[in-house]
């Protein structure tokens, strides 16, 4: 390992809340000292962070890797490298590979192949029930024990409210986490964009926001009954959230996400059936789109992702109903949350904290600037726009509603495990 000198660079750490001008220096994969150098130090590279944002590396909380089993959209090489470009140095991936993530083989096979890569760490969501098919319950405790950090359907809900009440008892049992998106499958059908007036319009099936806050009931129910961890990710309604506002004002073990697309997008933003604006969930009015805002204002959203889903071309320039679900995220999640902190008067460290610190801290590790911390680490210039170009993305899925669009928020350094990962 390399003993690195960061220096001139503004140091901003949302675990303390601090930002202040020092140099920063790493040695052992770790942060050995913040302003002076240790004794003995000698560096063995130097980075010249003049104008630029030190911090703790990026936790994306939730991005579909497509390997294994679909290969064709992307690879774990592809996306590892989309992860440290967009200064990402921890990858939580969903289960919905292709076999999904039931089997012990399959999540170390995922994380051998990640640590050949050596590139973002990645944190493996085992699938809650085999084949994701909502019937049989995972042997949890072994997928545990293999390195999932949680159990999740992916999009797949489970139909049979038995199978998820014996999944809830028994993770909390283990004090198990499970990541749930909420959605009653059966007001879903063949809907395919937001159930109101700009669907109608466009002739599109709605989905209604009942939808969502149907499921979220049924599960804070369940939460009640078992006293289970739960996550519930990509809320995207503003009735969805008033539930889980109330519920964590009554103590539930409750905790949830959004992603950026729903931060910045709403269903007006379809245009004329423009299929890079196929989300699942769908872009909800304008109301609920503010309603996301104000609740990451307020912190009743704990966390932002990126929900990375790259899609080919093939996938996603069809017809908007026939056409793929999501959007490359990895490399958009920092200049996206950088938009809407900047737009919403937040500062940068709690800004920073929702895709940084507070997503680490829900995996078990703390995430800041003190000596002794992983260096894990993102440096960027804030002010610095770039256009968003199939090539100037490093993930296969060049697919993005902000594609051609201008972002500001340049990452030009990250750091993983103590070594320089990516330099732009």
């Amino acid at each position: 390992m390399k003993n690195i000198h960061i220096q001139n660079g503004r140091l901003v750490d949302p675990l303390a809340g601090t930002e202040q001008q020092a140099d920063l220096f790493v040695a052992n994969g770790k942060i050995a000292g913040i302003g002076t150098a240790p004794a003995g130090f000698v560096a063995d590279e130097v980075i010249d962070a003049s104008g630029q944002i030190v911090a703790p590396g990026l936790v994306d909380f939730a991005a579909r890797l497509r390997e294994p089993g679909n290969e064709y959209k992307a690879t774990l090489a592809s996306e590892m490298a989309a992860a440290v470009a967009g200064g990402v140095t921890s990858v939580v991936c969903t289960p919905d590979t292709d076999p999904a993530l039931d089997e012990v083989g399959l999540v170390t096979m995922l994380r051998q192949r990640s640590k050949t890569l050596d590139l973002a760490r990645v944190y493996p969501v085992g699938a809650l029930t085999v084949g994701l098919k909502g019937k049989q319950i995972t042997e949890m405790a072994l997928l545990k024990d293999a390195g999932c950090v949680a159990f999740s359907q992916g999009d797949v809900p489970i139909a049979d409210l038995q199978v998820l009440y014996r999944a809830m008892q028994y993770a909390a049992n283990y004090d198990f986490e499970l990541r749930l998106r909420p959605e009653e499958a059966s007001l879903v059908n063949d809907g395919v964009a937001h159930d109101g007036p700009y669907a109608s319009r466009l002739g599109l099936t709605g989905i209604p926001v009942i939808a969502e806050t149907i499921a979220i009931a049924q599960i804070l129910q369940l939460v009640k009954a078992t006293g289970c961890k739960v996550h519930l990710a990509r809320i995207s309604s503003a009735d969805g959230l008033a539930l889980i506002r109330a519920a964590k004002q009554e103590g539930l073990p409750l905790t949830c996400d959004v992603d950026i697309n729903h931060i910045h997008l709403a269903d007006v933003d379809i245009g004329f059936f423009d299929s890079q604006f196929r989300f699942d969930p769908p872009l909800r009015a304008v109301s609920d789109r503010d309603a996301i805002v104000a609740a990451l204002n307020d912190g009743t959203i704990d966390i932002i992702c990126s929900d990375h889903a790259p899609v080919d071309d093939d996938g996603k320039l069809l017809p908007f109903a026939q056409a793929e679900r999501g959007a490359t995220g990895l490399e958009l999640l920092l200049p996206l949350t950088l938009a809407w902190a900047s737009r919403n008067g937040i500062s940068l460290p709690a800004a920073l904290a929702k895709i940084s610190t507070v997503p680490a801290k829900a995996l078990g590790f703390a995430a800041g600037l003190s000596v002794g911390m992983r260096a894990d680490l993102v440096l960027f210039n804030a002010g610095e726009a770039w256009q968003v170009t199939p090539a100037a993305l490093k993930s296969s899925g060049k697919n993005t509603p902000f594609l051609n669009h201008e972002v500001v928020g340049r990452v030009r350094h990250t750091v993983v495990k103590g070594k320089v990962v990516y330099s732009a």
